[in-house]
């Protein structure tokens, strides 16, 4: 294991699996146990998801570089930093630290909007795979508002004990982490404000794939303003679009957000793309 330097000169840890062509996955490989795992498989997340991805991608031949991304911005948070420039310097570092002078990239929603961003500002990347947020049609507006509603939510609950939400009731969920941590995020989305989608998807080349669960569709009730984040729907749209500009596009059946991050669903359909475009004769 080794260290990245962040754009804040904070630290993260970087670990590597197998050998083969480079493959950066930001995510913790941590396996939860205990009560937080059965919280994770109360609202359909695996308590084991990145440990399974990277374990299964370095036997299937690729290197997988690992870094808990989303963990270290909990545990250090960039307010007033966290831009889409920042997150793919940030990107950038952990490859760096792990000897990647190329690689290729998985992100799956928030993560896989930071791959894109990564995407337009480098030609060290060999691929491209988003999951959970589509490159074109993506709802840009609608996480504006839902971070900025979880922001005053976590400015108001400063010093309440945390709460628990019936699974998948955002409506009953109260925000109770630091406002620093919720700000990050704002800053993130409101540098994508006026994001030219379109000019992007022109300026990468590179092999690339998007998927989402069929059913991906995230409603939000009256505390959030009735925000509602529409992954799915747009990936359908510009389908053809997209598979004419180069991508595959694929749905999962039968999955929302949270089953279609799942191994169960990502490896088969990351693994053999990845073979395909990174592996001779692959």
């Amino acid at each position: 294991m080794t260290t990245a330097r962040m754009h804040d000169d904070t630290l993260i840890d970087v670990s590597v699996r197998g050998d083969g062509p480079a493959v950066l996955l930001p995510v913790s490989t941590t396996v939860i146990e205990g009560e937080a795992a059965d919280a994770l498989r109360a609202w359909g997340a695996d308590p084991a998801l990145g440990h399974t991805l990277a374990t299964c991608l370095a036997e299937a031949g690729f290197r997988a570089i690992t870094a808990d991304y989303e963990g270290h911005l909990t545990d250090h948070p960039k307010p007033d930093t966290l831009t889409a420039a920042a997150v793919a310097a940030d990107l950038l570092a952990v490859a760096d630290a792990a000897g990647a002078p190329q690689f290729a990239y998985y992100g799956y929603s928030w993560l896989a909007l930071a791959g894109l961003q990564l995407a337009v500002r480098t030609d060290r990347l060999t691929a491209l795979a988003m999951g959970g947020y589509p490159p074109l049609g993506g709802p840009y507006d609608a996480m504006l508002e839902v971070t900025r509603i979880a922001h005053r939510m976590a400015v108001a609950n400063q010093g309440k004990p945390p709460t628990t939400a019936e699974p998948g009731d955002w409506d009953s969920a109260e925000v109770t982490r630091h406002p620093d941590q919720t700000r990050q995020y704002v800053t993130l989305y409101e540098s994508l404000r006026g994001f030219d989608e379109r000019a992007a998807l022109g300026r990468v080349h590179i092999p690339r794939l998007a998927f989402a669960g069929a059913g991906d569709t995230i409603a939000y009730g009256p505390k959030w303003n009735d925000a509602r984040v529409a992954i799915a729907e747009p990936l359908r749209r510009h389908r053809e679009e997209l598979i004419e500009r180069g991508w595959t596009v694929e749905l999962v059946k039968d999955a929302d957000h949270m089953s279609a991050m799942a191994p169960g669903s990502v490896l088969p359909i990351l693994t053999p793309w990845l073979t395909h475009v990174l592996t001779p004769g692959g």
